[in-house]
């Protein structure tokens, strides 16, 4: 892939502003044992009121560049602690009830692998984005970290000066170099943050247990993460000569540097089921995406990737990576699991965060085979009809 990079130890430097990003533990209140408690209308507007605050005075303070902890604290509690219950592990083909049928998922911590979850941000976007995963994976027991990339949430690298893969996933491998001992994580990408993921499972697969795919460029060895996208955006040669989207930072006489979508384009793209409310958080917070990154062919190979299980989650009301062109990646490029969400626009953290939040319990909690058989993967479909955003 261009620049190689050095295998994750600990003790390497960490660089930049790689933000840990977790909120606060929510209220005490619980729901009996067994079951997931919504949230009432007014702690819901009160948590978003609160992230939408926070964005806007570090918008003003950051000039446009935020992503900060959001202390949802007062807001009461978001998921209550789902209570442990009998917990099979996961098979090909398996089809677990509490699933499909949008029951509680039960945890049993002590038969996870891990109880750290690794989040990170699509383009534009940053550790901001996942307030609401945060709250419930850390009300079920768990450990949620979200990360800023280079350039992104409040790290302050000029995206325009960003020119590699690299360069963009530094904050993540400088996280997975600094973890203790043989700690690892369960790694969850969101759309081009899927290169990222890809990039840290080449360089530091003895510490991802399991890399999650979040309707994400899950890319196959010398594929462009672009190309993911192709189909919706035009090929890159045509993108890169035609776009008007593209940004200029070193000049107009130079190649571009980076990608911003206007407004309603945003918003027709990523947010098409996304409360109005999230669709103003996203609008204050997110920052110019750096091209280079998305448009360099990764080097891929099965002694370092193909070692680290992936599943691959789908939305199906996604408009800015189809469900056919989703399709079409776990088809060329085969996870070991393959989860649908029904009603999920592209953002399902803001649109269905309750399904999402389920299916990453579930995730969690699979068990390492022993052995992987090619072409039985898991495929599980959730619907949540009564799920409040």
């Amino acid at each position: 892939m261009g620049n190689a990079f050095a295998s994750c130890m600990p003790g390497k430097q960490h660089r930049g502003a790689a933000l840990a990003s977790r909120s606060k533990r929510m209220g005490s209140a619980r729901a009996p044992r067994g079951g997931a408690a919504k949230l009432t209308p007014a702690e819901e507007e009160m948590l978003h009121r609160q992230a939408l605050a926070m964005a806007i005075h570090q918008h003003l303070d950051a000039g446009g560049s935020m992503s900060r902890r959001i202390d949802a604290g007062a807001a009461g509690s978001m998921s209550r602690r789902i209570g442990p219950g009998n917990t099979s592990s996961r098979r090909h083909g398996s089809l677990p009830d509490s699933v499909t049928n949008a029951k509680a998922v039960q945890v049993v911590l002590e038969n996870l692998e891990t109880k750290k979850i690794v989040l990170v941000h699509g383009e534009g976007f940053g550790a901001w984005c996942w307030y609401k995963t945060i709250s419930l994976l850390e009300e079920a027991g768990l450990d949620p970290v979200a990360l800023d990339l280079a350039g992104s949430g409040i790290d302050h690298t000029d995206a325009n000066s960003i020119t590699t893969l690299e360069e963009y996933s530094k904050p993540l491998i400088d996280y997975l170099s600094k973890l203790p001992g043989n700690e690892k994580v369960v790694l969850v990408g969101h759309s081009c943050g899927g290169a990222s993921v890809s990039y840290a499972l080449e360089h530091c697969p003895e510490k991802i247990s399991k890399a999650v795919f979040l309707t994400a460029t899950m890319v196959k060895d010398s594929q462009k993460p672009f190309d993911v996208f192709s189909e919706e955006l035009a090929s890159a040669d045509v993108f890169l000569q035609e776009s008007q989207f593209l940004l200029y930072g070193n000049g107009k006489d130079k190649p571009p540097t980076g990608l911003r979508f206007d407004k309603q384009q945003i918003k027709g793209l990523y947010f098409n089921q996304s409360p109005s409310k999230d669709i103003a958080l996203a609008t204050v917070s997110m920052r110019p995406i750096p091209l280079a990154p998305i448009m360099e062919k990764l080097a891929l190979t099965t002694e370092k990737y193909g070692t680290v299980r992936r599943y691959f989650i789908q939305t199906l009301d996604d408009h800015m990576l189809s469900p056919d062109a989703q399709e079409k990646l776990v088809r060329e490029n085969p996870p070991d699991g393959i989860f649908k969400i029904k009603g999920g626009d592209h953002c399902p953290f803001f649109s269905k965060p309750q399904s999402l939040h389920k299916i990453l319990l579930e995730i969690a909690q699979i068990q390492a085979p022993a052995t992987l058989l090619p072409g039985k993967a898991i495929s599980e479909e959730v619907e949540e009809n009564t799920e409040k955003s």
